[in-house]
């Protein structure tokens, strides 16, 4: 079996979506040799997102790609979060530093769009990314993939990547209509910022949440005065709103603390991240020369705050085996042996967790605030955090050089 990092196959790859997932594949296939152009459909990188807990293999995967100290420079520092009541009065907390401890390894805090800014700064110049870019039509043939985009090009592949999220086109062209792929958690998602002097002041220093049920609103404070607002809330409704700004405005209004300020401050629809929360499952996660990565098809929820992480972490496993094996379809069904035990154990645990972080009765409300209490204690503090992120991983450390997150 060949080991070398230069492919054994004519090598040109499109990756379709300019997320985390995607450029960090275009990272480790560049390095490897590959000719990789990324088609993304949004006309610039996306200034929307939410402050990410980064750790797992994402972190993994991150130290082994040698871009930890970029990310520790853009990123954000938050001893803890903390559950505040109507009044802002602190009812529990979680110590960032002890949960991540608690799952083998480090953190650190960030916002998705740095996280994707430190990405694309990694990516030699010879790395085309391409926006406003939509495949339409995607048709294989004996030596490979031709994509037809929207504005009538056509691009030929060796290698067609979707990384373009859980309600990827790609999925859709190549494995059916995601109606088949979804699965839904009952919750809506949303995130925002915005600026204020005094909710600013409040919230320095720390992430805190309303200690509440049915809906709850996250605050944490960015620079300057500009503060991340993060939402979710419990719904049976599988569509999303016309007017993402309206919904929040409803479904947050009985809140207490900061809350009516963050929704008067609220931004235009346009500036608002919103989505339900769901997963992906699907048997197969190629199909000839097509392969996902990321959302599109291991969506595990973003209640479990590892999107990111493990979309890094799947791309960089993808990278890896792909330059360990002998052929396309090695590479493909390695990738998929090797990453599909961790995503699974992510998802399940993912939606244990789903009643722990939004609880739907008091009784269930003051549960939490107990073993939040009592997480300091080794025992609950590991068993908290393995029932709400899953269990450890050493799946990216073991493909690093020496068996170790080394910069490749």
């Amino acid at each position: 079996m060949s080991t070398t990092n230069t492919p054994q196959w004519p090598a040109r790859a499109v990756i379709v979506g300019a997320g985390i997932a995607g450029l960090a594949l275009a990272q480790r296939l560049d390095r490897h040799g590959w000719r990789v152009s990324v088609l993304e459909r949004a006309p610039g990188p996306r200034p929307q997102g939410y402050m990410i807990d980064f750790f797992g293999p994402g972190y993994d995967a991150a130290a082994a790609m040698g871009l930890l100290p970029r990310l520790r420079e853009l990123g954000h520092r938050f001893p803890e979060a903390a559950l505040v009541d109507e009044h802002g009065r602190q009812r529990a907390a979680i110590k960032f530093e002890g949960y991540a401890r608690a799952l083998g390894g480090e953190l650190v805090s960030i916002m998705r769009p740095d996280l994707e800014r430190a990405l694309r700064e990694s990516l030699p110049a010879r790395v085309e990314v391409r926006y406003s870019s939509t495949p339409e039509q995607i048709t294989e043939h004996g030596s490979g993939v031709r994509v037809r985009l929207g504005d009538g090009q056509v691009v030929e592949a060796d290698l067609l990547v979707g990384a373009d999220g859980i309600h990827s086109t790609v999925r859709r062209l190549v494995f059916g209509e995601e109606e088949r792929y979804l699965r839904h958690l009952g919750f809506h998602t949303g995130a925002f910022t915005f600026h204020d002097a005094r909710v600013h002041a409040a919230t320095r220093g720390r992430f805190q949440l309303t200690d509440s049920l049915g809906a709850q609103m996250g605050l944490y404070a960015l620079e300057g005065d500009r503060v991340a607002a993060f939402t979710v809330h419990r719904t049976d409704d599988t569509t999303l709103p016309e007017d993402p700004r309206a919904e929040l405005r409803r479904a947050y209004a009985g809140l207490g603390w900061l809350v009516p300020r963050a929704l008067e401050l609220c931004p235009e629809p346009g500036q608002i991240y919103y989505d339900h929360v769901a997963q992906v499952e699907m048997e197969r996660w190629s199909r000839g020369r097509t392969v996902l990565i990321g959302d599109a098809c291991q969506a595990v929820s973003l209640l479990a705050g590892q999107g990111a992480s493990m979309g890094m972490g799947g791309a960089y496993v993808l990278g890896e085996e792909l330059a360990r094996a002998g052929t396309l379809a090695e590479g493909l069904e390695r990738y998929e042996q090797r990453w599909r035990p961790v995503v699974e154990e992510r998802q399940r645990a993912a939606r244990t967790g789903t009643s722990w972080f939004l609880p739907s009765t008091p009784g269930r409300l003051r549960l939490r605030r107990l073993f939040l209490r009592l997480s300091a204690l080794p025992g609950v503090e590991r068993w908290m955090a393995t029932s709400l992120s899953g269990k450890p991983s050493r799946v990216v450390k073991d493909l690093s050089p020496s068996g170790s997150a080394k910069p490749a």
